[in-house]
């Protein structure tokens, strides 16, 4: 039995998808099952747990030969990240009652690094797993392509991508959302002892202006990319309802000073297969 958290997620759906596709059975934990029946209807096994419930979250692991742990996303964490402290012990106890043969955890680019920053929930993820006694494997993917669909709006309306990635010739690993899916059901497959850590990235380092460009092809008109001002950003975020934006401030200078990056070397990174232009005419198409 192989066990997808956030299977109703573009990674865990392409995770799941792809294990269905390799004959594996796959056990979809959702906190409501009604948003499990078309998983249930494609031959998964339905587990109902929310991922700070640590006796739901035992039973759903219990028998499994992999689980894929995929905490929820908490975009305005409050200062100290008790949000992901919640779901980590959550997971942690499940983990040792139910002890599943393996563990494919989805991490992060960055996630080795010191300063404290948005991705900064899963280094403390990373850190309570490689405690535990079960074989784990720590997926590290770039940044993720699908954050462009914030910008089909402003590319197609105003022919610019607002970055918050500068400089905007910078190239930086980005990842489709299909290809950390199917590397994860490759990975849960493996067998393997301790801890390891696989980094995923796209064919080639993407920068805004590839992204401005892949837009002005898939949109046939120009479009090009615009630098957010550093400064303000802390007033842009606050307004849009965030209450605590300097962690996701952090993780933008941490992307654009270079010390969010891969950790390992160049040639041990995985190569994912989709370009960052399919990924924008998936993401325009869905919002034309």
């Amino acid at each position: 039995m192989y066990v997808v958290t956030g299977i109703t997620g573009q990674v865990g759906g392409a995770l799941a998808n792809a294990l269905l596709k390799a004959g594996k059975p796959v056990r979809a934990v959702v906190r409501d099952e009604r948003k499990g029946a078309l998983w249930s209807a494609s031959g998964c096994e339905l587990a109902r747990a929310t991922m700070t419930d640590a006796d739901a979250l035992a039973r759903a692991f219990e028998g499994a030969q992999a689980v894929f742990v995929l905490p929820p996303p908490e975009f305005d964490p409050a200062p100290g990240f008790p949000e992901a402290r919640e779901v980590i012990d959550a997971i942690v106890a499940a983990i040792a009652r139910a002890r599943p043969r393996r563990i494919v955890c989805l991490s992060t680019i960055g996630a080795q690094a010191a300063q404290i920053n948005l991705l900064t929930q899963r280094t403390l993820l990373e850190e309570a797993l490689r405690k535990q006694p079960v074989p784990v494997t720590f997926l590290r993917p770039g940044w993720f392509m699908e954050n462009c669909a914030w910008d089909v709006d402003s590319a197609r309306n105003e022919g610019i991508v607002h970055s918050f990635l500068q400089p905007l010739d910078r190239a930086i690993p980005m990842t489709a959302t299909d290809d950390i899916g199917e590397l994860a059901a490759k990975l849960m497959q493996e067998t393997w002892t301790g801890m390891r850590v696989v980094e995923l990235e796209g064919p080639q380092r993407t920068s805004p202006n590839d992204i401005s460009a892949a837009f002005s092809s898939v949109l046939g008109k120009p479009v090009r990319a615009q630098a957010v001002q550093r400064e303000t950003w802390e007033g842009l975020f606050a307004s849009q309802g965030m209450k605590h934006p300097m962690p996701r401030i952090q993780m933008l200078d941490g992307f654009n000073d270079g010390w969010i990056d891969f950790e390992g070397r160049s040639e041990d990174i995985v190569k994912g297969k989709a370009p960052i232009v399919d990924v924008i005419r998936k993401l325009a198409g869905r919002q034309s």
